[in-house]
């Protein structure tokens, strides 16, 4: 006897979304799982609120690892499976991988957490991105660093596109109001202590670690503490390596101290304050910035799908109007209302702006946040 499979119905067939982030090393593992649990939990709202017009959304979930060709054949698979979306991603190499691997396929693209300003080399129409354009952020870090009367600053960066760009906006803006960067050099397998010489001979009052976590962030933050020379020196990291709970296992005391910026409000509203406590319940830890930059982009997704509408199958018609909406989504997020403009110098649809906080874990509890400076 022959059994007869029913057909599946329309609303029952899933809304599927991609969704990047980096899950093993060399990537930040902390920071993907941080932002996987944003973009589940929203994913799981919208599912208990009925979908997308009946059908479910379902994240395909793909690590990085922190390679930009990883990100792009991931892309590619994913637009392959017919998603309706791209979604994620935390480190900006790889994210400007995938978006330009996005643009080309013609699928759209909402990043959550990259923030270097040139995500695509040329204007992208299927880009968008929620978090702030890098130099939004380290402009405003730059004027903390000047109110706080740091004038000479030491960088200790390794190579990357993203840590240049971010040496480059420092001495950009630092420059006209009398402050200086100095670079100091940071070969492979060094001893860290031998930064800390160049660091005394330059006479710097700051340095900013631009670099990985925990290597070689953790190294260098515990040779610059144990340097007697350097005791009044001020230890940054601008890319946020501070917020997660492993820098603090870390480094404990040695840790505290160590300004960063998060993309945060002052004070959250009954959306940001809810979010904000399922998001621990998830983590078993406080969530970062990266949890709720991912719940909003699926926010902001699904609102996009609901008033565009989707296709049993995803097709390069369906792609082209989600992208077309960019420009008219405006939904409350767990930070603020979002909406998308052209911003000078990004060349895709960016939010502008996000909170901004500069922060840094508080010397006499360095299980605790002190915000230092907002804007």
């Amino acid at each position: 006897m022959v059994t007869q499979v029913p057909p599946t119905r329309r609303e029952e067939t899933p809304v599927r979304i991609g969704a990047l982030a980096p899950l093993s090393a060399p990537g930040w593992a902390e920071a993907g799982q941080h932002l996987i649990a944003g973009l589940e939990l929203a994913v799981d709202e919208v599912n208990a609120d009925g979908g997308i017009a009946g059908r479910p959304l379902e994240l395909l979930i793909r690590d990085t690892g922190a390679d930009p060709q990883r990100a792009a054949e991931a892309v590619a698979e994913l637009a392959g499976l017919g998603v309706a979306a791209l979604v994620g991603e935390y480190h900006s190499v790889v994210a400007r991988a995938a978006a330009a691997r996005a643009e080309a396929l013609g699928l759209p693209f909402l990043c959550s957490s990259a923030v270097i300003d040139t995500l695509t080399d040329e204007p992208a129409h299927r880009v968008a991105r929620i978090a702030p354009a890098q130099s939004h952020g380290w402009r405003l870090y730059a004027d903390f660093l000047l109110k706080a009367g740091h004038r000479r600053i030491a960088v200790a960066a390794q190579p990357s596109v993203y840590w240049a760009a971010g040496t480059g906006i420092l001495r950009e803006h630092l420059a006209p109001l009398g402050g200086t960067v100095v670079e100091l050099g940071l070969p492979e397998h060094e001893d860290p202590r031998a930064l800390c010489g160049g660091l005394a001979a330059h006479e710097a009052t700051a340095l900013l670690l631009l670099v990985g976590h925990p290597e070689p962030a953790v190294p260098l933050v515990r040779a610059v503490r144990a340097d007697p020379r350097l005791g009044g020196v001020l230890i940054g990291a601008p890319a946020g390596q501070p917020e997660f709970a492993s820098w603090a296992e870390q480094l404990g005391a040695d840790g505290a101290g160590v300004p960063f910026l998060r993309y945060l409000p002052e004070r959250f509203g009954p959306l940001g304050t809810r979010v904000g406590q399922d998001l621990r319940e998830r983590l078993g830890a406080a969530p970062s910035f990266v949890g709720f930059e991912g719940y909003d982009t699926v926010a902001v997704l699904a609102e996009v799908l609901r008033t565009q509408g989707v296709a049993p199958e995803e097709t390069a018609a369906a792609w082209e109007r989600t992208a077309a909406a960019w420009s008219e989504v405006a939904v409350d997020g767990t930070r603020g209302l979002i909406r998308f403009s052209r911003t000078s110098g990004t060349g895709i649809w960016q939010w502008a702006w996000p909170p901004v906080q500069i922060a840094d874990r508080d010397p006499a509890d360095p299980g605790s946040f002190r915000v230092l400076h907002s804007g």
